[in-house]
């Protein structure tokens, strides 16, 4: 009796073992399908931030580029202005530093 017993003892801790690897196997997978599951939206909330970051970039360098071709026309108008309030001295200065441009250059 005491071995049939012991034989019944041994069949349900080897069924409790069989038991408990399938249930850490079922735990593995539903870790690991967590854990592709948050990889996948911190995959996609990456990219939406990554885009907005992009846009926001690119919308400050347009901003940029047209204060910078803004203050080029200004420029540029202001300096036509001059000239053509003082033709003279503006051909004076050019000529100034033409020569001073064409000293640095001989060294």
């Amino acid at each position: 009796m005491e071995a049939k017993s012991a034989q019944d003892e041994y069949n349900r801790v080897k069924d409790d073992v069989q038991a408990l690897r399938d249930d850490l196997a079922k735990l593995t997978k539903a870790v690991a399908d967590g854990q592709k599951s948050n990889i996948s939206s911190l995959r996609d909330e990456i990219r939406r931030e990554s885009r907005e970051a992009m846009d926001h970039v690119r919308k400050r360098g347009d901003e940029a580029i047209t204060r910078a071709r803004d203050a080029s026309s200004k420029a540029v108008h202001d300096v036509e202005h001059q000239i053509e309030e003082r033709p003279f001295l503006s051909i004076l200065i050019m000529f100034l530093a033409g020569i001073l441009v064409g000293r640095l250059l001989d060294r």
